[in-house]
């Protein structure tokens, strides 16, 4: 019997899951969109269409990616499956399955079904950002981080950059690890905290470790420390599988544990799950004419949604007190551009996505970069940018601030 080893679910930075391989398609969308809705909402309203036509390939695709997103990897295998079963010579059932396969600590099982997808005609790019998961998960880190970096600038790149920047910290590169993670570090997302408090396990710096993990979610000290002070010790395969899944070795060495994030339907076992389970099947199975209304209903989550969109930074400049760091300041702000170039030659990648503003006080200019969602953030980023001897402080506008992207071309 497996050892049993809980750890703090938050403390999980993703779930085995990118894109898929696939873009959620617009057929099946209706009028929503995948921004603007959650995994759960999204779910629901799949498996309202299948309770129409149980064939609907779109909506398949969909239902499946959206069941992976809630960490429920046996209904989206389902819905891949029927999926695969409707169109056989697509890939996305087949990079479904693949991701599939990762999110359950499979990945050697993973590999074929993406090599099948690409064999399909699905883009190396879709597919980079699971396929690097497995890859880490096997120990081929090299591998990892190759297809990473492709899948940087597709829908999955934030995802990617996470995963990234804890390939490179398995690997031993401490400063491109953090390098990778702080362009999501300046424009407030929830997660790059816990990564870079992973990131500082994995390098063996147990105290900054505890210390980045309590700044991302305060109070949690004492249940993380155990688990961020073993990091260290463990191989690159153990590590890369604590670290995305949750999966961790038990005090025999000898079993595994998952620690999921808490989410809708991943927590279900025994009656609850099967009975869920068993309600999709026979939604799926009801002739194309039956009313959504007689089984869709057993089959939506009624939880609270558990995901949200990063924080993303407005185009426009924002308004009263917000948190900045200042790099420069002066009374010529034609100086400014040149100064910024100056510092991001120092090291482009940490300044990847980084947007440079001008903040115009009436006695000087300022070269400022964020805003940044807390204090916190802000020293975060503060920091890295002091191993580039760049010394940046914190400041806050006030109304009377004008402040305008800084035109750097």
């Amino acid at each position: 019997m497996r050892g049993i080893l809980r750890l703090t679910g938050m403390m999980v930075v993703c779930a085995g899951v990118c894109g898929a391989g696939f873009a959620v398609p617009a057929t099946a969308q209706g009028s929503y969109s995948p921004y603007n809705e959650t995994a759960a909402t999204a779910l629901a309203r799949y498996v309202r269409t299948l309770a129409s036509d149980p064939k609907d390939f779109d909506a398949l695709i969909g239902a499946g990616k959206s069941a992976l997103e809630l960490g429920d990897t046996q209904a989206a295998a389902g819905f891949f499956a029927r999926a695969d079963d409707i169109n056989p010579q697509s890939p996305q059932p087949q990079a479904g399955m693949g991701a599939v396969s990762v999110a359950g600590g499979d990945p050697q099982g993973a590999i074929p079904y993406f090599a099948r997808a690409i064999q399909l005609g699905a883009k190396l790019s879709t597919i980079a950002c699971d396929r690097g998961l497995a890859f880490d998960l096997l120990g081929r880190q090299a591998d990892a981080q190759s297809d990473y970096r492709l899948a940087l600038t597709g829908a999955d790149g934030d995802e990617a950059r996470r995963r990234l920047a804890l390939s490179l910290a398995i690997s031993g590169d401490r400063k491109g690890a953090l390098d990778a993670i702080a362009p999501l570090a300046a424009k407030g997302d929830a997660s790059s905290g816990r990564v870079r408090a992973f990131v500082l396990a994995l390098s063996g710096d147990t105290s900054g470790a505890v210390t980045a993990a309590d700044r991302a979610m305060p109070g949690s000290y004492a249940s993380v420390s155990p688990f961020l002070q073993k990091l260290s010790t463990l191989t690159p395969s153990q590590k890369a599988a604590a670290v995305n899944l949750g999966i961790f070795p038990d005090a025999n060495g000898t079993s595994y544990a998952s620690a999921s994030p808490s989410r809708p339907f991943a927590q279900g076992t025994g009656s609850v799950t099967t009975d869920r389970l068993s309600g999709i099947d026979d939604l799926l199975r009801q002739p194309a004419q039956a009313p959504a209304r007689q089984v869709a209903t057993a089959t939506i989550p009624q939880q609270q949604p558990v995901y949200a969109p990063p924080v993303q930074r407005a185009a426009a400049a924002p308004a009263p007190n917000k948190i900045w760091l200042q790099l420069a300041s002066g009374s010529n702000p034609a100086a400014l551009p040149a100064q910024f170039q100056r510092i991001k030659n120092k090291d482009s990648e940490l300044f990847n996505g980084i947007r440079p503003y001008m903040a115009k006080s009436p006695d000087k200019v300022r070269l400022v970069i964020g805003p940044f969602r807390s204090s916190g953030d802000a020293d975060t980023f503060a920091e890295d940018l002091g191993t580039m001897n760049v010394n940046a402080f914190k400041w806050s506008n006030s109304a009377s601030d004008q402040i305008v992207p800084l035109a750097t071309e």
